[in-house]
C-alpha cells in the first residue's frame, strides 16, 4: 500500500469497528493488521485506544482487547434488555459448584484438581470436566511432582464471557485468598508427613535390635 492509499486514523477506527461488528467473534490482531496494512502491535495499540474511547462515551457496547485478539461485545448490565427484546431464554448458566471452581482457577492458576478439591473440601471432577467442555478452562501442562498431575488455567473465552481484558481486572476476593492459603498449608503439611513416612521406611534397622519371627507350631513340636 503506497503513501496515497494509507488510511486515515478515522478510516482505521471505522474499519476495525465494522470488521468486529460483522464478525461477532474475536478477531486476531494479525488479521486486522494484514487487512489494514499495519503492524499487529500498532493495531493492538489502536484497539486499546478505541476501548478507552468506548468507555468514555458511555455506549452500550465495549471493546475487549485480549492478548492475541479483540472483540466488540455488549455491556453486561444491558443483558436483561437484550434478552427481552430478542426473546433469548436464560439457560446455559453455570452452577454454583462450577462458579466456585472457575473462581479458584482464575485467582490461583495454574492449579491442579487436587488443589481445587482442597480449597472446596469436596471432589470437583464433574465441575472441572464441565468447565473444560465449555472451554472456560484448559490444561496447560503437568506439575513437576509425583504423578505429574494436570495443571489448569482459564481461557480467552473466560475473559470474554466475563467482560475482562486481562486477569488483572479480577476483583479482590479475601475469602477465596484465605481458603487458598489454607489449602496451601494443608498441602504442605501433607507433603511433609509423606516425606517423614518415606524417611522412616527407608532407615535400616540398627544391628542387634531386631526380633526374629518364628513359627509357634514349629517351636511346640521341638
Amino acid at each position: 500500500m503506497n503513501e496515497q492509499q494509507m488510511p486515515t486514523i478515522t478510516d482505521i477506527g471505522e474499519a476495525i469497528e465494522a470488521i468486529l461488528f460483522a464478525a461477532g467473534y474475536p478477531v486476531k490482531y494479525d488479521k486486522l493488521a494484514e487487512v489494514l496494512g499495519l503492524s499487529p502491535a500498532d493495531v493492538k495499540l489502536f484497539c486499546e485506544h478505541m476501548a478507552t474511547e468506548y468507555e468514555k462515551t458511555g455506549r452500550g457496547i465495549m471493546m475487549l482487547c485480549l492478548p492475541e485478539t479483540c472483540q466488540l461485545t455488549t455491556k453486561e448490565q444491558y443483558m436483561p434488555y437484550i434478552r427481552e427484546a430478542l426473546g433469548i431464554k436464560r439457560g446455559g448458566n453455570l452452577s454454583a459448584s462450577s462458579l466456585e471452581v472457575l473462581a479458584i482457577v482464575a485467582y490461583n492458576q495454574p492449579v491442579t484438581r487436587a488443589y481445587i478439591d482442597a480449597v472446596r473440601g469436596v471432589d470437583s471432577s464433574y465441575a472441572v470436566g464441565s468447565l473444560l467442555d465449555k472451554n472456560l478452562i484448559e490444561a496447560c501442562g503437568r506439575l513437576d511432582a509425583p504423578g505429574r498431575p494436570m495443571l489448569y488455567v482459564t481461557t480467552d473465552k473466560f475473559l470474554r464471557v466475563f467482560g475482562l481484558n486481562s486477569l488483572s481486572e479480577l476483583p479482590e476476593t479475601e475469602a477465596l485468598s484465605i481458603a487458598a492459603a489454607q489449602a496451601d498449608a494443608n498441602a504442605a503439611a501433607e507433603a511433609e508427613t509423606e516425606a517423614e513416612t518415606e524417611t522412616e521406611a527407608e532407615e535400616p534397622m540398627p544391628e542387634g535390635e531386631y526380633t526374629e519371627v518364628t513359627d509357634p507350631e514349629a517351636e511346640q513340636k521341638d
